[in-house]
């Protein structure tokens, strides 16, 4: 055995020590297609074929550990889980089971560690597992997956020997016996002598497992993986080469779930996380696979990986983000490897997410199982003094402090095997990490800057008005003016005093209380609940157009929730009351289909984009135009816009930029200059994004002050401004594979109330890419939402008000909402014929809505809108006619 050797980085970019060649040996027999074992105190490995050699990853400098017992080269090796540590080894020949702190014992004493043979002649065993207890020993042998029981009594007594006979009596009186005989069957078998096929190994000794022989059922093809489920101790799974896995139950000996066919290759490898509770098969191909173990889930698809394209956009970003002046040149003669998935095993680091190493023949990988994204690639070409640059088989592990882990390879192209220890922390460090350096806060932590474009200025001191003597005055006497003068026309004389006594309200009604009117009782809601169950029934539906026509967009009123706004793609705005009942309101005056609508937060004003290249600002209580903003101020289409800072701005994208607008909305009203726009609209701002791209999306808070805004370019990146400081401050480049066409922040509601360091989440979704979750202090994706299918159209996302789910459409007809805490969905809802474009969650709390002939308690409510045929994009709608749908609880 050669001496330890220390590896460190090398690689541009890469600072202080990150791996550790700790052992290296070199075999007279190959490793490359073994299973290896790796444990937080030992790993284990053939030597030289035959014999096990174990090593300790505490203290490197221990003797290693040489056990030796089998006559044909060992196929798997696994460790138990439980005290004292136990470790089984299998070749063609036998099973054993070795307890390592006796063979220790035997081996500091000078004897030869001894080892229990479980079982005999089974065949090539391709993968090895010991339950979460070590009592029951999981051998895939071929296409068989069978199970040892590993706490029978071991026999006593040999007989039969005559001299230096190989062959050896096996008392073994309840081989064939049923699983239903007595006891006093059992006593009475007489024995049988058996004739090994092989010498009798010194320091071997034999048990009576043959009679817990038990064979759960067949692949198809050679088992590959199997793993015990840690939160369900009777079930196993299986992986082999048909491409498919199983799910068994142990103690009834009865398959419980088979998937069908998943990819064109081998499945290799199997890990279980007990925290989300899902199931990560990876093939020979470099798929991984995700299913979902939980109750009520049916082993339902979450998502699915490609290693390589993976490894390729980390890459890219890792390049972007090295300076211009360290890029290294591309070479054209690089050969395109492959990427296997040998093993899989949990990652213990220092993120807060549940992580997966992937061990493959290039190198090593930290996979993330909230966002399926990796965190970190460690290629073993970039560290040119390893022993070994091509890896055909390897055990991966962590320790529980998160900071170091150890892997153990085996040459493809060779013999050697090593134990390489991996710094954790000085890996996550040298990785790219875009936007971790921002400290951006969606809420402000600062007063606003006089610089800033958000700053009204100082507040002045109006002057002491006139005393009620000279107002009266003024007024009393009579100018010499037109009739066109006054602002208000009579219907007759303008001598005779106002009848304002025939028009005054009744001030001496008593109200009792008993009886308060409508209008405000609608108005008292209370807290939103937070911890309120998801929608679930579908109360009323409604066509909201009889033409040709495709819901674009809908939204609750921010302020009270009474009331719904929806943009149609026949250039028309509706507003409906929130349980769609009675005569909505029709805004008209568009010229192309609405693409957006948004309430301001006091519910007076309702704000609509159109195609047509015009922005309008409607009354939503007379159902009038106050503001048009025309073509002349916008050199392209307004793609998204909404009101900003409670109230004090518009905030509208147009083309490469975004621009903030400063509008005075007039409430007066003059009967003779009624056509004259007396609203005016000044630019405060106008902001292009940094590589001058089309922006797609754009979000922010109108809810409570804030200073972050938030755009999405055509070249997939998403971009943060802080309008405090009037300049763009961070940059996310490849964000999707697609274009971003909305971003969604948590932005709560007036009825709940959340934690402040919620407001950070928002949600990002392109089409074919699925949903992103992001925290807006590291800018890192925190989780990713795949389960709904979205390839064509751009389906809407929303935040329900307790910030706990999203919601989302599909093209599958149906709505799915996830929760935020999961990567799967928790409910799909159904009930459309087509498309679900667009979706909102009501921001009010309990609710009397009616459903039918009976009144429905909601606590939560989703609309969702679809249209019936092909909705299309936003650009050209299709559709053939357009319903609305609210369900509740």
């Amino acid at each position: 055995m050669e001496e330890p050797r220390e590896t460190f980085s090398t690689s541009e970019g890469h600072g202080g020590e990150i791996v550790v060649e700790t052992h290296v040996v070199e075999s007279t027999e190959s490793a490359s297609h073994v299973h290896l074992a790796c444990s937080r105190q030992h790993c284990a490995f053939p030597l030289d074929g035959d014999a096990l050699c174990v090593w300790s990853t505490q203290d490197p400098s221990h003797q290693p550990l040489i056990l030796r017992g089998h006559h044909r080269p060992v196929t798997a090796v696994a460790f138990g889980n439980a005290h004292p540590l136990l470790l089984c080894s299998a070749s063609r020949d036998r099973v054993m089971m070795w307890n390592l702190g006796e063979c220790r014992e035997k081996m500091l004493d000078g004897q030869p560690p001894r080892g229990t043979v479980l079982h005999t002649l089974l065949g090539e065993v391709l993968c090895l597992r010991l339950s979460p207890d070590d009592r029951v020993a999981a051998v895939c042998a071929g296409e068989r997956i069978l199970m040892l029981d590993t706490e029978l009594k071991q026999v006593c007594g040999l007989s039969g020997f005559s001299g230096f006979e190989t062959s050896v009596w096996l008392w073994d009186g309840c081989s064939h016996l049923g699983p239903g005989a007595s006891c006093r069957q059992r006593e009475a078998r007489v024995p049988r002598p058996g004739v090994l096929p092989f010498p009798l190994a010194q320091g071997v000794q034999f048990s009576q497992s043959r009679r817990a022989l038990v064979e759960l059922g067949r692949h198809r093809g050679p088992v590959t993986a199997a793993e015990f489920c840690p939160w369900q101790t009777h079930v196993i799974i299986s992986a082999s080469a048909d491409r498919s896995f199983k799910v068994w139950d142990r103690r009834k000996g009865s398959l419980i779930h088979s998937s069908s066919v998943l990819t064109a290759s081998s499945l290799l490898s199997l890990v279980l996380d007990p925290g989300s509770q899902q199931l990560v098969a990876g093939s020979a191909d470099g798929q991984l696979w995700v299913f979902s173990l939980a109750e009520g889930h049916h082993y339902r698809c979450v998502t699915r990986v490609d290693l390589r394209k993976q490894r390729d956009t980390f890459s890219t970003r890792k390049l972007s983000s090295c300076p211009e002046d360290s890029r290294l040149p591309p070479t054209k003669e690089e050969v395109e490897e492959t990427l296997p998935v040998l093993s899989l095993a949990p990652c213990e680091c220092e993120l807060n997410a549940s992580c997966l190493w992937i061990g493959s023949s290039a190198g090593l990988f930290i996979f993330n199982l909230a966002n399926f994204e990796l965190e970190a690639v460690l290629h073993f070409k970039e560290f040119g003094s390893l022993s070994i640059q091509v890896a055909g088989s390897c055990a991966m592990m962590s320790r529980p402090c998160g900071r170091k882990a150890f892997c153990l390879l085996s040459a493809l192209f060779g013999k050697k095997i090593a134990l390489l220890e991996v710094d954790l922390a000085a890996l996550l460090r040298s990785q790219p990490r875009p936007g971790m350096g921002a400290r951006l806060s969606v809420l402000p932590s600062s007063g606003v800057l006089p610089t800033s474009p958000l700053y009204f200025g100082p507040i002045e001191e109006t002057s002491a008005k006139l005393a009620p003597q000279k107002r009266s005055a003024a007024r009393a006497i009579v100018k010499d003016q037109p009739l066109v003068f006054h602002s208000k026309v009579a219907s007759s004389g303008y001598t005779a005093a106002p009848r304002v006594t025939m028009f005054s309200p009744k001030t001496n009604v008593q109200n009792d209380g008993k009886r308060p009117s409508k209008c405000k009782n609608s108005y008292r809601c209370k807290d939103y609940p937070l911890e309120s169950p998801l929608p679930s029934k579908l109360s009323r539906q409604l066509a909201v157009s009889h033409d040709q026509a495709a819901v674009h967009c809908v939204q609750y009123s921010a302020g009270d929730g009474q009331r719904l706004a929806c943009g149609l793609a026949n250039h028309l705005s509706l507003v409906f009351s929130a349980d769609l009942t009675g005569t909505p309101a029709v805004f008209s005056g568009h010229s192309g289909a609405v693409s957006t609508v948004c309430w301001s937060h006091d519910g007076r004003w309702l704000l609509s984009a159109s195609q047509d290249g015009t922005l309008r600002v409607w009354s939503a209580r007379r159902q009038e135009l106050a503001l048009c903003l025309g073509k002349d101020m916008f050199p392209r289409p307004v793609r998204s816009a909404q009101f900003y800072y409670l109230d004090a701005f518009i905030l509208l994208s147009s083309g490469p930029e975004f621009q903030l607008l400063k509008c005075h909305i007039s409430t007066g009203k003059d009967d003779v200059r009624r056509y004259k726009q007396k609203s005016r609209c000044t630019p405060v701002l106008k902001l292009p994004t940094t590589e001058a791209v089309e922006v797609t999306s754009l979000s922010a808070v109108n809810e409570f002050y804030s200073y972050l805004v938030l755009a999405a370019g055509r070249n997939r990146t998403l971009e943060v401004f802080d309008l405090n400081a009037g300049r763009s401050a961070a940059l996310l480049a490849g964000v999707h594979s697609r274009p971003i066409h909305q971003i969604c922040q948590n932005k709560g509601s007036s009825f709940a109330t959340q934690h402040p360091q919620a407001y950070h989440l928002f949600a990002t979704t392109a089409t074919g890419d699925g949903v992103k979750l992001w925290d807006m202090r590291t800018l890192r994706c925190e989780r990713r939402f795949e389960g709904h299918p979205n390839r064509c159209h751009p389906c809407g996302i929303a935040w329900s008000p307790c910030g706990r789910y999203v919601a989302c459409g599909a093209e599958d007809r149906h709505a799915y909402l996830y929760e935020t805490s999961s990567s799967t969905f928790s409910r799909r809802l159904a009930g459309h014929s087509d498309t679900v474009m667009a979706v909102a969650f009501s921001p009010s709390a309990v609710q009397d809505l009616a459903g039918g002939r009976r009144l429905i308690r909601s606590r939560e409510c989703l609309l969702h809108t679809t249209a019936h045929g092909h909705a299309g994009t936003s650009e050209r709608p299709t559709a053939v006619s357009s319903t609305c749908a609210v369900r509740f609880l």
